[in-house]
């Protein structure tokens, strides 16, 4: 290859972070409910305002050795990559993390954040959250600008993601953000957000919608059993339904045809059929036009299928079913991702991956998925030299 390879969905996980992320950089009176690691039971966890978001991997003291991880329902692709101690948090150690991708030959992360949502009853805590957390991450990839891109967290709330929008937008230094879709409250069709989208349009920011992993409730059948490892198969594609279809059916997409919207690590193989299926609506809601236009009319005009290929991208891993779609995804809007360092990763094997499941696409479309349409959709100014 006579390129970079640009990876479109990466991860700066919880567990991983250091253990002043947040409280080197809240001040005032919330600095005692920032985000802090307790050990509780022999863990280390994260816990904020009395409630534990999560393991921390981390050591509390440079004395502490490592000690070896216990198993796990997942298996991440640091540990099945051969890197048993996890205390490093090489994924937020900038010179880590760059070996990482060197090993794997991969120029280029887009660095989205934790695959859960920022968890705080108070609002100005949960928006202080997001600001630390933002401010954070661009502090780590300001140490290799032109290798580590990151993706700012929005509040799921309208009014809290206009204001965080907007402070993101001023500084310059980013171009995207992401709304963990699964969480935003009201649903989009809701005027509250309209604000939201023409800033999106105003301020040239590409908006991406990232799934959120959550764990079965306990009164789910397959709770703590080998059963549950099929949850996922349902959780990614229910999380992005409502808010997919609502772009379409309420217009979002037609009233703002410069804004750009991502589905992260969402799989592919739906998509398809679901586009279908909203031009197959569109089309007998035309065929009762009469119907509808004694009642106001019909609000929106054109074919949803028409809006996904002008302004919506989507990431893919190991999917070769994804390779069999390019024809309707359009080549210019799928970007590839190795997911690094979830269980879904290709790393440290992507390159062997890239070839088994593009090795019979044209040079030029590979280029595409690899490079080109990261580069033309964020704006990038890379060298064609390989990493």
């Amino acid at each position: 290859m006579d390129y970079k390879i640009i990876s479109f969905d990466d991860h700066l996980d919880l567990s991983y972070l250091p253990a002043d992320f947040w409280t080197r950089r809240m001040s005032g009176g919330l600095a005692r409910r920032a985000p802090h690691v307790e050990t509780h039971r022999g863990d280390s966890v994260w816990v904020c305002d009395g409630k534990v978001w999560g393991t921390w991997r981390g050591r509390m003291s440079e004395t502490e050795s490592a000690a070896p991880v216990p198993p796990t329902p997942t298996v991440t692709a640091l540990e099945a990559g051969g890197e048993v101690d996890l205390r490093q948090r090489r994924p937020a150690i900038p010179a880590l993390r760059l070996e990482d991708m060197d090993r794997d030959g991969v120029w280029a992360h887009v660095i989205y954040g934790p695959i859960f949502s920022i968890v705080a009853d108070d609002p100005v805590l949960r928006d202080a959250c997001h600001r630390v957390y933002n401010d954070s991450l661009g502090d780590l990839c300001a140490q290799a600008p032109d290798r580590l891109f990151g993706v700012p967290m929005l509040p799921p709330s309208p009014e809290a993601a206009i204001t965080e929008l907007t402070r993101l937008a001023k500084s310059g230094a980013w171009r995207q953000a992401n709304l963990q879709i699964a969480e935003v409250e009201p649903r989009l069709h809701d005027g509250a957000w309209e604000p939201f989208w023409s800033l999106l349009e105003e301020t040239g920011m590409i908006l991406s919608f990232h799934v959120a992993v959550t764990g079965l409730p306990k009164t789910d059948p397959a709770f703590g059993k080998p059963q549950s490892a099929f949850a996922l198969a349902k959780l990614f594609p229910n999380q992005f339904l409502d808010p997919f279809i609502d772009l379409f059916a309420w217009g979002i997409l037609e009233r703002h045809p410069k804004m750009r919207v991502v589905l992260a690590e969402a799989g592919l193989g739906w998509l398809p059929w679901l586009v279908q299926e909203l031009d197959h609506r569109f089309e007998l809601l035309y065929r009762a036009k009469r119907y509808w236009d004694e009642r106001g009319g019909i609000d929106v005009k054109v074919r949803p299928s028409v809006l996904f290929k002008q302004q919506i991208y989507a990431s893919f891993q190991d999917d070769p079913v994804a390779m069999s779609l390019l024809e309707f995804m359009g080549e210019d809007n799928v970007l590839w991702a190795s997911d690094y360092p979830h269980p879904d990763s290709t790393w440290p094997h992507s390159r062997a991956k890239i070839e088994a499941q593009m090795g019979h696409l044209s040079p030029s479309v590979q280029k595409k998925l690899l490079h080109d349409n990261a580069v033309k959709l964020y704006g990038l100014a890379l060298s064609n030299a390989p990493a």
